[in-house]
């Protein structure tokens, strides 16, 4: 990109990742756009619910205890880097005006609100990361897949997190790039590592997929855990009554590691079996709300 204007009538591919932050003030990680993926921005941008949070539904059963490297980001990104067309952009100043009659102006003018079309997930790019975006050449449409396709993709599905578990990691909010992954975080982009996307949030991956009885648990599955209200946590399951999951500090390892479903498990995998919700096979790929 070579100014602060995206329009919302085309679509933006990555060329690089991008984090996408869950206000305009940019300070707190929503989720991340790997590269290739593909967004719109939302015109006009809302504001958030309340000053510094944003309207997104947050993930909370572990707070977001590892710091971010230096820059606000695990991405190899230059906090420094000046930003596009630096200075007063006019065009872009009336395209996107001060949000709440300007109280946060200096926050709402270095980000775009936007939704990343393959999961429908809202929230904030940085101005300094716009650069990072092109035209894409043609809009995004999800793949197709049956219940039997998917099914014979959860074995690489399964290797992709048990690699993943192998590299040096921590939990990060909001991680959905390697080596760093929150728990719904982790499910996703080992679906999308086959091509089948999952929504984003653990309530959300809970709702999207075929809730089934632990009688009829296989390998590959999701488990959900939470509270009587929400999905807050979820993990996938790998046979023997295992489950592999990236956790927080508070909670958990602060990163990726394989559990039991059971209360005579280790001091993680109890905490969380006290937690379990239930478990969904996934029968589909995320087709949007389009």
């Amino acid at each position: 990109m070579t100014d602060y204007q995206l329009s919302n009538t085309v679509e933006y591919r990555a060329r690089s990742h991008i984090n996408i932050y869950d206000s305009p003030k940019c300070d707190r990680l929503a989720t991340q756009m790997a590269a290739g993926r593909h967004l719109r921005p939302i015109d006009p941008p809302q504001p958030p619910l309340s000053k510094g949070r944003s309207n997104l539904d947050l993930r909370a059963i572990d707070s977001p205890q590892s710091p971010l490297t230096k820059g606000g980001s695990n991405l190899d990104f230059n906090p420094q880097l000046p930003l596009v067309n630096e200075g007063r952009n006019e065009d872009f100043l009336q395209q996107y005006p001060p949000i709440n009659g300007g109280e946060n102006a200096e926050f709402d003018r270095a980000a775009v609100m936007v939704r990343l079309c393959e999961d429908d997930y809202p929230g904030w790019v940085n101005v300094r990361d716009m650069h990072l975006l092109d035209v894409a050449q043609n809009f995004y449409h999800p793949q197709v897949f049956s219940e039997a396709e998917i099914r014979e993709k959860l074995p690489d599905v399964i290797a992709f997190t048990r690699y993943a578990m192998f590299q040096s990691n921590y939990y990060l909010w909001g991680g959905t790039v390697a080596p760093n992954y929150d728990c719904s975080g982790l499910m996703q982009a080992a679906f999308v590592a086959s091509g089948i996307w999952l929504p984003r949030d653990a309530y959300q991956q809970e709702a999207f997929t075929k809730s089934i009885s632990i009688d009829n648990l296989e390998p590959g599955d999701l488990v959900f855990f939470g509270t009587p209200q929400k999905a807050t946590h979820v993990g996938l399951y790998m046979g023997d009554n295992r489950y592999i999951h990236s956790s927080g500090i508070v909670q958990g390892r602060n990163g990726i590691g394989i559990d039991i479903l059971s209360e005579n498990g280790g001091k993680v995998g109890q905490i969380y079996y006290r937690q379990l919700r239930g478990f969904g096979k996934v029968v589909a790929s995320y087709q949007g709300g389009k």
